[in-house]
């Protein structure tokens, strides 16, 4: 693959202490350690991006035709269509319901996103020229504290949620564009693969906690505990990230000075300086950067569609309730969580043992990745009928989708690890691009057809009392 830097991640240069180095290359390593406090961050990043969907459904009152965008109701906090325990119902709290049509609630999910298509840049590029420590626990403190006030920014009226929301999103940009930055001197290029999937499946893992979660806490103690419980879990992260993470392995107090030196061999022949200028040129004119941006939308496209509508379509598809719908969407998360993990191990497998060339494995990985991942959706209309087989299809395409994570969404850091910042802010636009577009586009398709699937409910209905008479 052609590269516009000065140098690309090459081979792992020569070490002195080969036996102690491959010692080292195991588990019990700093740069390991600052992996999974990344996955830590990752994981209250996305607990906090996706709080809202599964609390959406405890957060709408369907019962009543829709009137003012921000009228509220109360009511108990069970949904219209959950059948709970009755013993339960006297003790749940009362909590605000509000009218919000399909096409407000898409908007409410999509604003996460309208803010964030200036923030990525400009947070890649500091973080690649200052460091990412700063700009992530920044983000990552900021978002956690925004998501404490969403239940009362929601009970104020729809417009003080999205500003919260837009603000939130831009944050949260800090975390999900900064982190790379930290990979450009700490992960040597056999590792890379496995250190920066082993971080995003946070999100996965992050996902499937709220989402498993996320209706037993509404059901029980009320949807606003689900963003108090998922805020302060973002304040405790902070706790850990200032104090154990540094920009530079050279720095940091606790690396031993066998991991230093096999870092900085590994990277020996890697041009690992910020550059102040950015060769613009090279990068509109630089073909592989415009197949990762154009995979990267629809790769993400994709993720945003899924996270912000599967507790829906569960919900509404499989008729289950808020507690049911919450446990049965979580299960793709955790499929996936654990396959991100793996293709990046069986990445660095594959390139440590020359099986495959760097260039191969990211374009296999990615084409997998999109390709199956979609292809196993498009299927779900024809087996809908059957609850088991739509979850398989569901964990299936989550399943495959993990691969990316090992392809196209690291393959920046291989061909201009100097400008990884910048790029993850280039990539990071046009994944927001399809985050605002995709669940907004979902809402407006859900409401067009909403009232002819009513009116075909409606039909069979008719025809089952008919015939019982």
């Amino acid at each position: 693959m052609s590269t516009f830097s000065s140098s690309g991640p090459g081979r792992v240069g020569g070490c002195p202490d080969g036996t102690f180095c491959a010692l080292l290359a195991g588990l019990c390593s700093v740069r390991h350690g600052l992996a999974l406090i990344l996955q830590l961050c990752n994981f209250s990043i996305y607990t906090q991006q996706m709080n809202l969907s599964i609390a959406i459904t405890a957060m709408v009152n369907s019962t009543v035709a829709p009137s003012q965008p921000n009228a509220s109701t109360e009511m108990p906090l069970t949904h219209p269509q959950d059948h709970w325990n009755s013993s339960l119902k006297e003790s749940k709290a009362v909590v605000p319901a509000y009218d919000w049509s399909p096409e407000i609630q898409g908007i409410i999910l999509s604003s996460l996103n309208y803010g964030s298509f200036v923030a990525p840049i400009p947070t890649g590029y500091v973080a690649g020229i200052f460091g990412a420590k700063s700009v992530v626990g920044t983000g990552l403190l900021a978002s956690s504290v925004l998501t404490l006030f969403i239940p009362l920014a929601a009970d104020a009226g729809v417009a003080l949620l999205i500003v919260l929301r837009v603000i939130q999103g831009i944050a949260q940009v800090m975390v999900s564009t900064g982190q790379y930055s930290i990979w450009v001197k700490w992960a040597p290029p056999l590792e890379r693969s496995q250190l920066t999937s082993m971080a995003g499946s946070g999100s996965m893992l992050g996902t499937f906690i709220v989402l498993l979660t996320g209706g037993l806490i509404c059901q029980n103690i009320g949807w606003p505990y689900v963003f108090y419980i998922f805020g302060g879990i973002g304040c405790a992260c902070c706790l850990l990230w200032f104090p154990l993470v540094y920009n530079d392995p050279g720095n940091h107090p606790f690396i031993s000075a066998g991991e230093k030196r096999y870092i900085a061999c590994s990277l020996a022949q890697q041009d690992c300086s910020p550059g102040w200028t950015l060769p613009l040129k090279a990068m509109i004119l630089s073909l592989p950067l415009w197949a990762i941006v154009v995979s990267y939308f629809c790769e993400y496209w994709l993720f945003y569609t899924i996270m912000s509508y599967t507790p829906t379509y569960i919900s509404s598809v499989l008729q289950t309730n808020l507690r049911d719908s919450g446990i049965l969407s979580a299960l793709p998360f955790v499929v996936g969580c654990v396959c991100i993990i793996l293709s990046g191990l069986l990445a660095d497998f594959l390139l440590s043992r020359r099986v495959l060339r760097l260039v191969t494995i990211r374009k296999l990985f990615t084409a997998i990745g999109v390709v199956f991942s979609s292809g196993v959706l498009v299927a779900l209309h024809w087996v809908r009928s059957s609850h088991g087989t739509t979850m398989v299809f569901l964990a299936l395409s989550s399943a495959f989708s993990s691969l990316c994570e090992a392809g196209v969404l690291v393959n920046f850091l291989d061909i201009a690890p100097r400008y990884a910042g910048f790029l993850k802010g280039l990539m990071q636009i046009f994944a927001h691009i399809a985050g605002a577009i995709s669940p907004t586009v979902a809402g407006v398709l859900i409401n067009q057809v909403r009232p002819n699937v009513l009116m075909n409910v409606h039909k069979r209905n008719s025809q089952r009392l008919c015939h019982s008479h």
